[in-house]
């Protein structure tokens, strides 16, 4: 069974993810195509904490101006936060 990502990792990833779009880094779709990517890998692995935990993570990063509203939304909607 494969490691569980922490909740640290999780939020770095996604901040790495922003940093590299705010930096011009990515092709057109790029983007989108790592966001899946790393939807993926935590479906797959499974987040190490809680759902309220994973919750108060999403909103700081949307707070934060890490992801966009639309961005929260699919994370939430894709791990099953709803």
């Amino acid at each position: 069974m494969p490691e569980r990502i922490t909740l640290e990792t999780f939020v770095q990833k996604m901040e790495a993810l922003h940093t590299g779009m705010m930096g011009g880094e990515f092709k057109h779709g790029e983007y989108d195509q790592r966001l899946a990517r790393i939807i993926s890998e935590l479906r797959d692995r499974k987040i190490d904490a809680e759902r309220p935990e994973i919750t108060a993570a999403i909103d700081d990063m949307a707070s934060r101006g890490v992801i966009t509203p639309a961005v929260k939304e699919h994370l939430v909607n894709r791990l099953g936060l709803a």
